[in-house]
């Protein structure tokens, strides 16, 4: 697993990644209402905002850790967006990505770095 500076995280298996939002980013919007997920087969790239997630405080973008073509998103989140709180860095995902370009993912902070990150906040 690897981590954004926004707080998304990406698991690689293959030439898919899956993305979601880290337990810190959960805990910090509180309990999340709504979740919209982008469409399968969409066209993203690494830092584009790619997905929203309301929660009783905020609306907020979720940003694409890496580049990509959407080839699945979460359907769960639609009827239960509370799985983001529930399990952020597991079941609560968004979407998945054919990743363009796997350099991309190799550069993101692995969970020392990113737990490192945090406690600069």
């Amino acid at each position: 697993m690897r981590f954004t500076k926004d707080h998304e995280w990406v698991v690689l298996e293959g030439d898919v990644a899956t993305v979601g939002i880290t337990a810190y980013a959960a805990e910090q919007l509180g309990d999340v209402v709504f979740v919209e997920t982008p469409e399968v087969g969409k066209t993203v790239k690494a830092g584009d905002g790619f997905a929203v997630v309301e929660s009783v405080k905020a609306a907020s973008d979720v940003y694409a850790p890496i580049s990509g073509e959407v080839v699945e998103t979460n359907a769960a989140l639609g009827d239960a967006p509370d799985t983001v709180n529930a399990v952020p860095e597991s079941g609560g995902w968004f979407a998945k990505l054919k990743v363009a370009d796997k350099g991309e993912f190799e550069a993101l902070m692995d969970r020392t770095a990113y737990e490192a990150y945090l406690g600069t906040l």
